[in-house]
């Protein structure tokens, strides 16, 4: 038997063939307000291909910050070389991040509904909930700043001048194009999203090649002690692994497709769609910073392009903030729901949006330094994060990709996973674990945990964090409750039929 199980349709309910249906129909269509949230997907109500996913996550990720990423890591005093392997090692989380996905068609829900079978349904509202919003509005909050300080480089170029108001209204619209494709939700999404790849695409490609012609090879990077050198890549590896670690979300985009679609198509074209453009855009960041001062690339990226492409290049940036809103918003609603809140998906994605942009107005006129503040946050956000993915991708490997989605949406005392008073005394402890022992590993410009001084302020929290998270959820999994029993875990219950092989 195959190794690509997955779980199949309720007994008598057959699964229309993909071909026939597809996501956008099945969403809510384009234009239409999607009206599921954390609710069971029907197998009628889904379709697609895997290869949609690949679109999703490409348009999320043809991304500026990764650019601004990739700069920080020569700022940091890396070489070039040196630099781009961080950018390709720390970005192999997107592997992880297509592991995940693979839970969406087999529950038929999103990531937060799933998360209950590791925390449960209590648990989930802190550690599924609570972490997805705070995470969620984490970025959103970025992607406002660095759309609304884009828009506000472009619109002198375009003859627009503003005064302070005209800032604010400027925000507030970047705030409102981030979202309202979000309120719409998959179907609008996923119709979208190939168009915004390929523009995004054709214009960083230019990118690349003024970039490249204004390289410098020569560059050299500062000297310094060897165990200072380590403890600087290890850092960068830190920052860059915080992008692919905060999608702990790809259920939520690959819940529509039909539960026998072959895993292994659903893990790569997921993978690839972010770790391609991450990969490529970081790169160009990295080799731009031997040209041009990283510090205020939206200013200086001028000195190495011609006149007519720097506001190209401004409203990619912009364009660029707002298509990967689209995703971190629809799935801080679904999180947002998560918390018990009785409010539609749409609903949240708005209230949501309106905390972020009330944030994201500090971050552009009030913060001090916006790049010492994004680096802090994503330094420090690889503690939460790291053990949260690795449980997460831990679980479905236990669970061998078993998930009810009807079970997963009965909150009631006498659910499945109501556990212990509402908890999953495994999931708790590994992310209580994890976290703790990641702040002690950690080394950003705000914190700096004894372990990492100790070791000359090397950063190993995102090397050993999720190691850790997961390993604990895995032993503890096997001795708890209702799992200690080996005849009551998912791969010695599940009836044979709930089995099939994929002839892929």
């Amino acid at each position: 038997m195959s190794n690509e199980l997955l779980t199949q349709p309720p007994e008598g309910v057959p699964a229309a063939p993909a071909a026939t249906r597809s996501p956008a129909a099945t969403a809510g269509g384009v234009g239409h307000v999607e009206t599921h949230g954390l609710d069971y997907i029907a197998p009628s109500e889904r379709g697609g291909s895997p290869v949609s996913l690949f679109w999703i996550w490409m348009s999320a990720n043809v991304l500026y910050l990764y650019f601004v990423i990739g700069g920080g890591l020569v700022l940091l005093g890396l070489s070039v070389l040196e630099a781009l392997a961080v950018t390709v090692v720390g970005n192999l989380w997107w592997a992880v991040v297509g592991w995940l996905a693979v839970s969406g068609p087999a529950a038929g829900a999103p990531s937060v509904t799933i998360m209950r079978a590791m925390y449960g349904i209590r648990g989930n509202r802190i550690f599924g909930g609570g972490l997805g919003v705070l995470i969620g509005l984490f970025y959103e909050v970025i992607n406002i700043a660095v759309g609304t300080f884009a828009a506000l480089a472009l619109l002198p170029m375009l003859g627009v001048q503003l005064t302070g108001p005209g800032e604010w209204v400027v925000l507030i619209v970047v705030a409102f194009l981030s979202f309202i494709f979000s309120v719409y939700g998959h179907g609008t999404i996923m119709a979208l999203a190939p168009y915004f790849s390929a523009a995004l695409a054709v214009a960083f490609v230019v990118l690349g090649f003024f970039v490249l012609g204004a390289a410098d090879f020569s560059y050299t990077a500062p000297e310094m002690p060897a165990g200072e050198r380590w403890a600087l890549i290890a850092l960068g590896y830190a920052i860059v692994a915080s992008g692919p670690l905060s999608w702990g979300t790809g259920a939520d985009y690959s819940r529509y497709l039909p539960a026998n679609t072959p895993r292994r198509g659903v893990i790569w074209w997921t993978a690839l769609g972010g770790f391609i453009p991450a990969v490529v855009i970081g790169s160009l960041g990295v080799v731009a910073a031997t040209a041009i001062d990283m510090t205020d690339p939206q200013r200086t990226i001028s000195e190495i392009v011609p006149g007519w492409f720097t506001p190209i290049f401004l409203f990619v940036v912009l364009l660029g903030t707002i298509t990967n809103n689209v995703l971190v918003a629809y799935s801080t609603g679904l999180y947002a729901q998560g918390l018990g809140l009785r409010l539609s998906r749409a609903t949240t994605v708005v209230v949501t949006g309106l905390a972020a942009t009330a944030m994201g107005a500090w971050l552009v006129f009030a913060a001090p330094s916006f790049l010492d503040t994004l680096n802090a946050a994503l330094e420090l956000s690889v503690s939460v994060l790291g053990p949260l993915v690795a449980i997460y991708a831990v679980d479905i490997l236990l669970r061998r990709n078993r998930y009810d989605g009807v079970a997963l949406n009965d909150e009631s005392r006498g659910s499945a996973f109501w556990y212990s008073r509402g908890y999953f005394t495994p999931g708790v402890v590994a992310m209580v674990v994890g976290t703790s022992v990641s702040l002690l590993l950690v080394n950003s410009t705000l914190f700096v945990g004894p372990i990492a001084a100790a070791l000359g302020g090397a950063d190993l929290s995102a090397l050993l964090a999720p190691v850790i998270g997961g390993g604990v959820y895995a032993i503890l999994w096997r001795t708890t409750a209702p799992y200690k029993n080996p005849a009551l875990r998912p791969d010695a219950t599940a009836p044979e039929t709930d089995r099939m092989e994929n002839a892929a």
